[in-house]
Protein backbone atom coordinates (compact mmCIF):
# COMPACT_ATOMS: atom_id res chain seq x y z
CA UNK A 1 0.00 0.00 0.00
CA UNK A 2 3.08 2.50 0.60
CA UNK A 3 4.21 1.57 -2.80
CA UNK A 4 1.33 2.63 -4.25
CA UNK A 5 0.88 5.81 -2.22
CA UNK A 6 4.14 6.75 -3.54
CA UNK A 7 3.57 6.03 -6.76
CA UNK A 8 0.37 7.83 -6.96
CA UNK A 9 2.68 11.10 -5.59
CA UNK A 10 4.94 10.72 -8.30
CA UNK A 11 2.08 10.35 -11.59
CA UNK A 12 0.63 13.54 -9.73
CA UNK A 13 3.99 15.45 -9.96
CA UNK A 14 4.29 14.67 -13.81
CA UNK A 15 0.90 15.64 -14.40
CA UNK A 16 1.41 18.79 -13.05
CA UNK A 17 4.76 19.31 -14.82
CA UNK A 18 3.66 18.29 -18.01
CA UNK A 19 0.01 20.56 -17.99
CA UNK A 20 2.70 23.70 -16.74
CA UNK A 21 4.78 23.10 -19.96
CA UNK A 22 1.38 23.04 -21.99
CA UNK A 23 0.96 26.37 -20.64
CA UNK A 24 4.39 28.06 -21.23
CA UNK A 25 4.17 26.39 -24.91
CA UNK A 26 1.11 28.57 -25.53
CA UNK A 27 2.59 31.49 -23.64
CA UNK A 28 5.11 31.58 -26.16
CA UNK A 29 2.95 31.01 -28.74
CA UNK A 30 0.65 33.77 -27.76
CA UNK A 31 4.38 36.13 -27.35
CA UNK A 32 5.29 35.18 -30.65
CA UNK A 33 2.08 36.23 -32.44
CA UNK A 34 1.97 39.27 -30.44
CA UNK A 35 5.24 40.18 -31.50
CA UNK A 36 4.21 39.12 -35.12
CA UNK A 37 1.75 41.61 -35.20
CA UNK A 38 3.67 44.21 -33.52
CA UNK A 39 6.29 44.18 -36.26
CA UNK A 40 3.27 43.77 -38.95
CA UNK A 41 2.01 47.52 -37.42
CA UNK A 42 5.62 48.79 -38.07
CA UNK A 43 5.65 47.74 -41.45
CA UNK A 44 2.44 48.91 -41.42
CA UNK A 45 3.73 52.72 -40.08
CA UNK A 46 6.21 52.25 -42.38
CA UNK A 47 4.38 52.04 -45.41
CA UNK A 48 2.11 54.66 -43.96
CA UNK A 49 5.12 57.32 -43.66
CA UNK A 50 6.05 56.98 -47.33
CA UNK A 51 7.58 54.11 -48.38
CA UNK A 52 5.02 51.99 -49.91
CA UNK A 53 4.19 50.66 -53.39
CA UNK A 54 5.22 53.27 -55.85
CA UNK A 55 3.79 51.43 -58.81
CA UNK A 56 0.55 54.27 -59.00
CA UNK A 57 3.23 57.13 -58.71
CA UNK A 58 5.39 56.61 -61.64
CA UNK A 59 2.54 56.23 -63.87
CA UNK A 60 0.79 59.27 -62.79
CA UNK A 61 3.60 62.15 -61.53
CA UNK A 62 4.34 63.46 -65.43
CA UNK A 63 0.95 65.34 -64.80
CA UNK A 64 1.92 67.01 -61.48
CA UNK A 65 2.96 70.72 -62.17
CA UNK A 66 6.50 71.80 -62.71
CA UNK A 67 6.98 74.16 -59.58
CA UNK A 68 9.88 72.95 -57.63
CA UNK A 69 13.39 74.19 -58.12
CA UNK A 70 16.51 72.24 -58.00
CA UNK A 71 19.62 73.65 -55.93
CA UNK A 72 23.47 72.33 -55.68
CA UNK A 73 23.48 71.21 -59.74
CA UNK A 74 26.96 71.62 -61.12
CA UNK A 75 28.01 72.45 -64.11
CA UNK A 76 29.18 69.29 -64.91
CA UNK A 77 30.94 65.99 -62.76
CA UNK A 78 33.42 63.71 -62.88
CA UNK A 79 33.20 59.99 -63.12
CA UNK A 80 32.11 58.88 -59.61
CA UNK A 81 31.78 61.69 -57.99
CA UNK A 82 28.75 62.17 -55.63
CA UNK A 83 26.60 64.77 -56.08
CA UNK A 84 23.74 66.26 -53.84
CA UNK A 85 20.75 67.74 -55.73
CA UNK A 86 18.25 70.06 -53.02
CA UNK A 87 14.29 70.29 -53.96
CA UNK A 88 12.91 73.61 -52.75
CA UNK A 89 9.21 74.10 -52.68
CA UNK A 90 6.62 76.52 -51.22
CA UNK A 91 4.43 73.60 -50.15
CA UNK A 92 4.03 72.22 -46.44
CA UNK A 93 4.73 69.14 -47.46
CA UNK A 94 7.27 66.27 -47.08
CA UNK A 95 6.45 63.54 -48.61
CA UNK A 96 8.86 63.21 -51.62
CA UNK A 97 10.12 60.65 -54.21
CA UNK A 98 13.07 61.31 -56.38
CA UNK A 99 13.19 59.63 -60.05
CA UNK A 100 15.89 58.33 -62.27
CA UNK A 101 16.58 56.95 -65.63
CA UNK A 102 19.83 56.84 -67.75
CA UNK A 103 18.33 58.47 -70.29
CA UNK A 104 14.89 60.28 -72.53
CA UNK A 105 14.46 56.79 -73.74
CA UNK A 106 14.26 54.48 -70.72
CA UNK A 107 11.30 54.56 -67.93
CA UNK A 108 11.04 56.45 -64.65
CA UNK A 109 12.45 54.26 -61.71
CA UNK A 110 11.94 55.33 -58.60
CA UNK A 111 15.24 56.09 -56.41
CA UNK A 112 15.21 53.93 -53.41
CA UNK A 113 16.02 55.15 -49.74
CA UNK A 114 15.52 58.76 -51.21
CA UNK A 115 12.38 60.02 -49.17
CA UNK A 116 13.89 63.46 -48.45
CA UNK A 117 14.01 66.84 -49.92
CA UNK A 118 17.63 66.32 -50.88
CA UNK A 119 18.70 63.38 -53.25
CA UNK A 120 22.75 61.97 -53.34
CA UNK A 121 23.82 59.99 -56.09
CA UNK A 122 26.89 59.35 -57.77
CA UNK A 123 27.77 60.34 -61.44
CA UNK A 124 28.33 57.13 -63.27
CA UNK A 125 26.16 58.06 -66.66
CA UNK A 126 26.54 60.90 -68.70
CA UNK A 127 23.00 62.39 -69.49
CA UNK A 128 21.46 60.56 -66.39
CA UNK A 129 18.01 61.86 -65.08
CA UNK A 130 16.77 63.13 -62.46
CA UNK A 131 13.42 64.27 -61.17
CA UNK A 132 11.93 65.17 -57.30
CA UNK A 133 8.41 64.92 -57.01
CA UNK A 134 6.13 65.84 -54.48
CA UNK A 135 3.17 64.20 -52.66
CA UNK A 136 0.13 64.43 -50.64
CA UNK A 137 -1.12 62.57 -47.77
CA UNK A 138 -3.42 60.85 -50.09
CA UNK A 139 -0.22 59.67 -52.06
CA UNK A 140 -1.20 62.04 -55.26
CA UNK A 141 1.61 63.72 -56.80
CA UNK A 142 1.21 67.63 -56.10
CA UNK A 143 4.04 69.00 -57.74
CA UNK A 144 7.45 68.14 -59.45
CA UNK A 145 10.97 69.76 -60.85
CA UNK A 146 12.23 70.12 -64.11
CA UNK A 147 14.26 67.29 -65.03
CA UNK A 148 17.69 67.10 -63.98
CA UNK A 149 20.25 65.91 -66.25
CA UNK A 150 23.80 64.95 -64.75
CA UNK A 151 26.68 65.56 -67.29
CA UNK A 152 29.80 63.53 -66.55
CA UNK A 153 33.24 65.93 -68.83
CA UNK A 154 36.69 63.85 -67.13
CA UNK A 155 38.64 66.23 -70.06
CA UNK A 156 39.53 63.82 -72.37
CA UNK A 157 40.40 64.39 -76.03
CA UNK A 158 43.64 66.69 -77.14
CA UNK A 159 41.68 70.23 -76.90
CA UNK A 160 42.04 70.35 -73.44
CA UNK A 161 45.64 69.27 -73.66
CA UNK A 162 46.27 72.25 -75.70
CA UNK A 163 46.09 70.40 -79.04
CA UNK A 164 44.02 71.90 -81.64
CA UNK A 165 43.97 73.63 -85.12
CA UNK A 166 43.09 77.07 -85.61
CA UNK A 167 40.39 76.54 -87.56
CA UNK A 168 39.01 74.92 -84.54
CA UNK A 169 39.14 78.26 -82.59
CA UNK A 170 35.64 80.34 -82.34
CA UNK A 171 34.55 83.59 -80.78
CA UNK A 172 33.09 83.25 -77.21
CA UNK A 173 30.38 85.28 -75.07
CA UNK A 174 30.76 86.46 -71.68
CA UNK A 175 28.04 84.15 -70.80
CA UNK A 176 30.29 81.64 -70.98
CA UNK A 177 31.98 82.63 -67.65
CA UNK A 178 28.84 84.61 -65.81
CA UNK A 179 28.53 83.91 -62.47
CA UNK A 180 30.00 83.44 -59.10
CA UNK A 181 32.85 82.56 -58.62
CA UNK A 182 35.28 81.93 -55.95
CA UNK A 183 39.70 81.55 -56.22
CA UNK A 184 41.41 78.30 -55.34
CA UNK A 185 44.63 80.05 -53.38
CA UNK A 186 42.91 80.04 -49.72
CA UNK A 187 42.00 76.11 -50.76
CA UNK A 188 46.54 76.54 -51.69
CA UNK A 189 47.22 78.11 -48.24
CA UNK A 190 44.78 75.96 -45.90
CA UNK A 191 47.00 72.75 -47.60
CA UNK A 192 43.64 71.42 -49.26
CA UNK A 193 45.36 70.82 -52.14
CA UNK A 194 48.54 68.85 -50.95
CA UNK A 195 47.04 65.49 -52.12
CA UNK A 196 46.91 67.22 -55.77
CA UNK A 197 50.22 68.06 -55.35
CA UNK A 198 51.50 64.46 -53.71
CA UNK A 199 49.86 62.55 -56.65
CA UNK A 200 51.48 64.84 -59.46
CA UNK A 201 54.87 64.48 -57.75
CA UNK A 202 54.65 60.55 -57.74
CA UNK A 203 53.54 60.61 -61.81
CA UNK A 204 56.33 62.90 -62.45
CA UNK A 205 59.64 62.77 -63.46
CA UNK A 206 61.63 65.91 -62.32
CA UNK A 207 59.35 67.24 -60.26
CA UNK A 208 58.59 66.93 -56.29
CA UNK A 209 55.84 67.69 -53.90
CA UNK A 210 57.95 70.83 -52.72
CA UNK A 211 58.55 72.03 -56.29
CA UNK A 212 54.66 71.53 -57.38
CA UNK A 213 53.55 73.66 -54.32
CA UNK A 214 56.38 76.56 -55.38
CA UNK A 215 54.92 76.34 -58.44
CA UNK A 216 50.92 76.60 -57.85
CA UNK A 217 51.60 79.40 -54.98
CA UNK A 218 52.66 81.71 -57.67
CA UNK A 219 50.60 80.62 -59.81
CA UNK A 220 47.03 80.84 -57.67
CA UNK A 221 48.50 83.46 -55.66
CA UNK A 222 46.02 86.73 -55.54
CA UNK A 223 44.00 88.11 -53.24
CA UNK A 224 41.10 88.73 -55.24
CA UNK A 225 38.75 85.62 -54.24
CA UNK A 226 35.97 86.47 -55.50
CA UNK A 227 34.45 87.55 -58.92
CA UNK A 228 30.84 88.10 -60.16
CA UNK A 229 30.21 88.08 -63.80
CA UNK A 230 27.21 88.74 -65.39
CA UNK A 231 26.02 88.22 -69.00
CA UNK A 232 25.80 92.03 -69.67
CA UNK A 233 29.46 91.64 -68.81
CA UNK A 234 29.56 93.27 -65.71
CA UNK A 235 32.54 92.48 -63.35
CA UNK A 236 32.58 93.15 -59.84
CA UNK A 237 36.36 92.09 -58.29
CA UNK A 238 36.36 91.39 -54.48
CA UNK A 239 39.80 92.18 -53.33
CA UNK A 240 40.48 92.41 -49.39
CA UNK A 241 38.23 94.21 -48.19
CA UNK A 242 37.74 96.46 -51.30
CA UNK A 243 35.32 95.67 -54.17
CA UNK A 244 35.16 97.50 -57.38
CA UNK A 245 33.57 97.07 -60.54
CA UNK A 246 33.54 97.72 -64.70
CA UNK A 247 31.28 96.81 -67.75
CA UNK A 248 33.97 94.92 -70.26
CA UNK A 249 33.22 94.38 -74.08
CA UNK A 250 34.76 91.41 -75.84
CA UNK A 251 37.84 91.85 -78.02
CA UNK A 252 38.88 88.91 -79.61
CA UNK A 253 40.64 86.34 -79.09
CA UNK A 254 44.49 85.05 -79.32
CA UNK A 255 46.45 82.08 -80.18
CA UNK A 256 49.51 81.36 -77.73
CA UNK A 257 52.35 78.60 -78.34
CA UNK A 258 53.60 77.96 -75.13
CA UNK A 259 57.03 76.11 -75.00
CA UNK A 260 56.12 72.85 -74.19
CA UNK A 261 54.71 72.26 -78.13
CA UNK A 262 50.97 72.80 -76.71
CA UNK A 263 49.06 75.73 -77.26
CA UNK A 264 46.07 77.64 -75.65
CA UNK A 265 43.59 80.59 -76.17
CA UNK A 266 43.23 83.62 -74.43
CA UNK A 267 39.76 85.41 -75.16
CA UNK A 268 40.04 88.76 -74.42
CA UNK A 269 37.89 91.63 -73.08
CA UNK A 270 38.24 95.22 -72.71
CA UNK A 271 36.98 97.85 -70.19
CA UNK A 272 34.11 99.96 -71.70
CA UNK A 273 33.16 102.13 -68.29
CA UNK A 274 33.71 101.37 -64.69
CA UNK A 275 35.65 102.14 -61.28
CA UNK A 276 39.74 103.41 -61.46
CA UNK A 277 40.25 100.27 -59.97
CA UNK A 278 38.82 97.74 -62.77
CA UNK A 279 41.72 97.08 -65.20
CA UNK A 280 41.86 97.54 -68.62
CA UNK A 281 41.92 94.17 -69.64
CA UNK A 282 41.15 90.78 -68.68
CA UNK A 283 41.76 88.10 -70.51
CA UNK A 284 40.24 84.25 -69.67
CA UNK A 285 41.96 80.85 -70.68
CA UNK A 286 39.71 77.80 -69.45
CA UNK A 287 40.87 74.51 -71.87
CA UNK A 288 38.06 75.03 -74.69
CA UNK A 289 38.24 76.95 -77.52
CA UNK A 290 34.76 77.48 -79.15
CA UNK A 291 31.22 78.39 -77.34
CA UNK A 292 30.70 76.43 -74.38
CA UNK A 293 29.89 77.54 -70.56
CA UNK A 294 33.08 77.19 -68.51
CA UNK A 295 33.59 75.28 -65.18
CA UNK A 296 36.85 76.85 -64.15
CA UNK A 297 39.09 79.18 -65.11
CA UNK A 298 42.68 81.19 -65.32
CA UNK A 299 42.43 84.52 -65.09
CA UNK A 300 45.14 87.30 -66.57
CA UNK A 301 44.15 90.98 -65.98
CA UNK A 302 45.56 93.90 -66.30
CA UNK A 303 46.35 97.20 -68.31
CA UNK A 304 48.49 96.63 -71.26
CA UNK A 305 47.07 93.47 -73.39
CA UNK A 306 49.99 92.45 -75.19
CA UNK A 307 52.33 92.68 -71.87
CA UNK A 308 49.02 90.65 -70.49
CA UNK A 309 49.81 88.08 -73.36
CA UNK A 310 52.96 87.17 -72.41
CA UNK A 311 52.33 86.31 -68.48
CA UNK A 312 52.55 82.47 -68.41
CA UNK A 313 53.80 81.81 -64.28
CA UNK A 314 50.84 84.04 -62.70
CA UNK A 315 47.18 82.68 -63.01
CA UNK A 316 44.67 82.73 -60.81
CA UNK A 317 42.36 80.21 -61.29
CA UNK A 318 38.67 80.22 -60.21
CA UNK A 319 35.62 77.74 -59.56
CA UNK A 320 32.03 78.41 -58.82
CA UNK A 321 31.42 79.54 -55.53
CA UNK A 322 28.85 76.29 -54.90
CA UNK A 323 32.07 73.61 -55.61
CA UNK A 324 33.35 71.61 -52.74
CA UNK A 325 36.57 71.24 -51.95
CA UNK A 326 36.39 67.80 -52.52
CA UNK A 327 34.79 68.89 -55.91
CA UNK A 328 37.70 70.76 -56.80
CA UNK A 329 40.03 68.70 -55.64
CA UNK A 330 38.73 65.73 -57.70
CA UNK A 331 38.71 67.99 -60.58
CA UNK A 332 42.53 69.06 -60.31
CA UNK A 333 43.19 65.53 -59.42
CA UNK A 334 41.94 64.79 -63.22
CA UNK A 335 43.81 67.74 -64.85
Amino acid sequence: MKNFGKLGIILGLISFLFIAGCQSGADDTDSQEEETDSQEDVEANHEEEGHHDHGDEEASFEDAPENIQIEGLSDHYHTGDVFKLEAVSEEDLDHWHWYIRDSSEEEWTVAEDQYEDSYIGDANVDGQEVVAVLYNDDHEPVAKSPVIEITIDDHDGDVYEGYFDDEDVEDRDISDWAGEWKSVYPYFEEGALDEVYEHRAEESDDMSFEDYKEYYDTGYATSVNNIEITEDGEFTFHDGDETYSGTYVYDGYEILEYEAGNRGVRFIFKLEEGDDEAPQNIQFSDHIIAPQASSHFHLYWGDDRDELLEEVDHWPTYYPVEWSEEQIVNDLLLH
